[in-house]
């Protein structure tokens, strides 16, 4: 049995390939530093959904699923050398997912530093385990924002990425920087992969999407940047984790094993098309609050995912439309004492 290390096991992202990694049979290992960034209810309850619950939780202390046999949780930092060298020593992974971060395009202009510590720093630490531990491939998170300000849509692969436009995205560039530098020196297979405006069920409080949910099942006003003249490439989550599922046995075989692929829906939604569909999925008029774009926002966001195409058959299956409707019924269910406030 294949044994994988998924880091930021609490997250959206990470907890979603958890979940279907062990549906395929795998051994995992998730990673989490569960920190205060947004909401930790949230993410202890994604844990949760796979048998992890909050009483047992201790500090660099692996922890049994009551659900899942083959899966353990362990909350632990990146930045934290001795511990993960420790865990790497033991464990023994083929592959590891790297999702940890610290995400958040407006918060790394109020906190570079974090940013440094966690995206950096803590990337610096997988490489040198995966390296050290001849892991079979490294999978990691990059995102659409190193695109920066690129004016040619949509966004390929080999389009030049060093203009970032915010601190988060000059550190995701770094890693992808970093990995193709163990991958030349020390033939590290690595994958970098760089998500489009990810949402659905369990999704991040702070972006967008969530935000827009919430304020218009509240009935507060929902702010919209640069007066919805904005497009996002909004991406399901599903579909976000079966491009994860097509590079997990299939690392670079090239003499240099680096690659990045681009996986997002490449339909580029206009943002006040978005907030459209949410109101009629949920029947409910948004309060739209006007306002000028904001320092580390790009115009538009639009995948070629020709590349994941052509290696793997990879095609997103699930409709902006579909996705809201998911992802307001799985809102409902999470929130229901909350919303029962409101109606």
């Amino acid at each position: 049995m294949m044994k994988v290390l998924v880091t930021g096991a609490a997250g959206f992202i990470g907890s979603s390939i958890v979940k279907s990694l062990l549906k395929q049979n795998y051994e995992v290992i998730g990673l989490d530093c569960i920190n205060s960034y947004y909401d930790t209810t949230l993410k202890y309850a994604r844990i949760a959904e796979v048998g992890i619950l909050q009483k047992d939780i201790k500090e660099n202390k692996k922890i049994a699923s009551t659900v899942y046999p083959a899966y353990q949780f362990i909350k632990l930092d990146l930045t934290d050398r001795i511990n993960m060298k420790l865990l790497f020593d033991t464990e023994r992974f083929d592959i590891v997912i790297n999702m940890a971060a610290q995400a958040g395009v407006r918060y790394s202009l109020e906190n570079p530093y974090a940013y440094v510590e966690s995206n950096i720093l803590g990337f610096l630490n997988i490489l040198e385990n995966c390296r050290y531990h001849k892991i079979k491939q490294l999978i990691y998170a990059s995102s659409s924002s190193i695109y920066g300000a690129n004016a040619h849509l949509p966004f390929v692969e080999s389009d030049m990425t060093d203009m970032p436009v915010s601190i988060y995205a000059a550190t995701k560039k770094s890693d992808e920087l970093m990995a193709y530098s163990y991958s030349k020196v020390f033939g590290l297979p690595t994958t970098g992969v760089r998500f489009f405006t990810v949402y659905g069920p369990w999704g991040r409080p702070d972006m967008a999407p969530f935000l827009f949910m919430q304020s218009i099942l509240e009935g507060r006003p929902i702010q919209v940047f640069n007066y919805g003249k904005l497009s996002r490439d909004f991406t399901y989550i599903d579909d976000i984790v079966d491009g994860i599922m097509c590079l997990l046995n299939n690392p670079s075989v090239e003499d240099v094993p680096y690659r990045v692929y681009n996986i997002g829906n490449s339909k580029p939604v206009q943002l006040l098309d978005f907030i459209s569909i949410m109101e009629n999925v949920t029947g409910r008029k948004a309060i739209k609050q006007m306002v000028e774009m904001q320092p580390g926002d790009v115009y538009c966001t639009y995948a070629d995912i020709s590349r994941m195409k052509n290696d793997f058959g990879y095609t997103p299956l699930v409709s902006v439309e579909e996705g809201i409707s998911r992802f307001y019924n799985w809102y409902k269910v999470f929130y229901e004492k909350k919303l029962c406030r409101v109606d």
